[in-house]
């Protein structure tokens, strides 16, 4: 799921140099001396440096976390706050008055379906992008495969599997094998070569959904355990990077479980369809496999989803049916009322004494209640 960095995370990319020189070569090669940049998710500023120092005019920073404030101390400290403009926000939500010569972002996670990272590039294409224009990176191709990986398989499925205590774990371990997870794997653990599922070009792209289904051939005796699925990305002419086995950087892999090991033997056939869907705020991966023996063995076939790796009653999913009517509790009410204060243009201080006026069971006095104002502010805010 989309998470917010931290420093140690930004921390991480920096020190990743296969990553960074990567990025620095693609950005040496599209900014000319007077090009207009555009980073994406600047997060603290690196990108935006580099196209300063390579003699970029102009340089759009966008980052909506705090961070950014980072940023411009460490841009001010190597002399380039004149060339970089730093703006707090999503890019989505973002005005600039020149389009840019250039895009560079790196939104993604273990792969680029990651929030709304592929919405955020198609908007910035539309409207951020100069004609003629480069988008860096240029294009991502996602693979996949079919791995030995039993390290990784027991870390989803052993604190399910049995216990000291004796209890029967098994409902639990439905669910965790609907669930994806990030790993590090070297290239022995691959079953079969690589097939593409889906390339994302970010000249045209508009959505990241996609469904494929491909055929692996399993090339030794060996225990099959799910699938791993990583990106290559094109990040522009004669510059590549990957997260492929034994290449993961800083980004990791993607393990796709099965429900259950299965030993496989060389020439067994493996169908595997893999599915992403934008839903809400993230993408959801579900993954098909049949397992077709080369001899006479019974075949095996799993469906599986991360929504049904999800942790969700019946209430749950009632309370998000169409029909289904809200009975707001009183912690809508409060989020309701200082909402609409905040609407109204008051001061937090003022929202705060009203709320603790108005709900003094939950609010002792207004100081108790600023807390809560402040979240709502920070997280709605313009």
């Amino acid at each position: 799921m989309t998470t917010m960095y931290g420093i140690q995370n930004f921390g991480e990319m920096l020190t990743d140099s296969t990553r960074m020189d990567a990025y620095e070569r693609a950005l040496r090669g599209a900014v000319r001396p007077g090009s207009v940049v555009l980073d994406i998710g600047t997060g603290t500023g690196i990108f935006a440096l580099i196209a300063a120092r390579l003699g970029a005019r102009r340089v759009f920073a966008i980052e909506p976390s705090d961070a950014i404030f980072t940023a411009r101390e460490i841009a001010s400290a190597n002399g380039l706050s004149d060339r970089v403009e730093f703006i707090q926000d999503l890019s989505s939500r973002a005005s600039l008055p020149e389009r840019a010569d250039v895009i560079v972002s790196d939104l993604h996670g273990v792969l680029p379906h990651f929030g709304r990272h592929i919405e955020s590039i198609a908007d910035a294409r539309r409207r951020h992008l100069a004609p003629g224009g480069v988008m860096i990176p240029r294009r991502d191709v996602v693979r996949a495969t079919v791995v030995h990986a039993p390290e990784p398989f027991l870390k989803v499925t052993a604190p399910w599997s049995g216990n000291e205590l004796g209890f029967d774990m098994s409902a639990a371990r439905r669910l965790a094998a609907n669930t994806g997870t990030r790993v590090r794997l070297d290239a022995d653990r691959m079953l079969s070569a690589a097939q593409e599922f889906t390339t994302l070009d970010y000249a045209t792209i508009e959505t990241g959904d996609f469904r494929t289904e491909r055929t692996f051939v399993v090339d030794r005796d060996a225990t099959a355990h799910g699938v791993c699925v990583w990106f290559d990305a094109e990040l522009f002419e004669g510059v590549a990077l990957s997260n492929a086995p034994s290449n993961a950087l800083v980004y990791g892999s993607l393990f796709l479980p099965w429900p259950e090991a299965v030993v496989v033997s060389r020439g067994d056939r493996i169908d595997v369809t893999l599915r992403a869907d934008f839903i809400s705020d993230d993408f959801v991966w579900s993954w098909t496999t049949a397992i077709a023996p080369a001899m006479g063995s019974r075949g095996r076939s799993f469906e599986q989803s991360e929504l049904l790796g999800e942790m969700m009653s019946p209430q749950s999913l009632r309370r998000q049916a169409a029909s289904y009517v809200p009975d707001v509790g009183e912690d809508g009410s409060i989020d309701a009322f200082a909402l609409h204060l905040m609407v109204e243009s008051h001061s937090l201080g003022d929202i705060a004494k009203r709320l603790a006026e108005r709900f003094p069971q939950r609010f002792g006095d207004a100081s108790a209640a600023l807390t809560r104002v402040g979240e709502l502010s920070r997280r709605y805010s313009r």
